[in-house]
């Protein structure tokens, strides 16, 4: 059985080998959202293909940046609803995909257009042993108003996650849900997916 001085050793040289498990597990959640923002921000700066809205170039951003602190399958799940439970894991594995190719290419423009923008975070209200919590930021720079962006969190194995965003006072799940409700009741689960990949291929400019 290792000893307190022997296990406080191997956990400070597996803090060392793993800084970064350990950095991401103890961020706070608005700690989160900032650096996750400020990232985003300064790839788009730094990226010509980007500003000029190439799709593909901001998917592997999102992918990169975004994607490991989001809780994507429940902002799906909340989209979709109560219907969620009907769908088979290979469906709910479309949703998830033909969902996200929508939110990227209904964002592509405004990260297009990101130039000399900066965030800033407004007073949260938070306990540390909350296990949900709301960022509020506003976007300002670019010559325009600020823009009001916040984000539902929560906490899981010790990580925090998005799960939702408010864009300007939308809620995006919210926004979302009767829309996929009237088109799973028109027709189901498949034709949901089916809208979405009609949108996402007209999008491209391939419809």
């Amino acid at each position: 059985m290792l000893s307190r001085r022997s296990l406080c050793r191997l956990l400070s040289i597996a803090g060392l080998l793993l800084p970064g498990a350990f950095a991401l597990a103890q961020e706070a959640p608005d700690a989160l959202v900032m650096r996750i923002s400020t990232d985003v921000i300064d790839a788009v700066k730094a990226d010509k293909a980007i500003q000029a809205g190439d799709v593909a170039r901001i998917i592997s951003l999102v992918d990169a940046k975004v994607m490991p602190s989001v809780n994507f399958k429940r902002m799906t799940a909340s989209a979709v609803g109560r219907n969620w439970r009907q769908a088979t894991p290979e469906q709910q594995q479309r949703l998830q995909d033909e969902f996200k190719l929508l939110l990227v290419r209904s964002y592509a423009g405004a990260l297009s257009k990101v130039k000399d923008q900066t965030v800033q975070l407004k007073p949260m209200r938070a306990k540390p042993e909350d296990g949900e919590a709301v960022v509020r930021t506003e976007i300002r720079g670019g010559g325009s108003e600020p823009v009001q962006l916040d984000y539902r969190l929560e906490k899981s194995t010790g990580q925090w996650r998005i799960y939702d965003v408010n864009v300007m006072g939308v809620w995006l799940v919210e926004n979302y849900r009767n829309t996929f409700a009237q088109e799973i009741s028109a027709g189901g689960i498949d034709g949901l997916i089916a809208k979405l990949a009609e949108k996402n291929k007209a999008a491209s400019g391939n419809g």
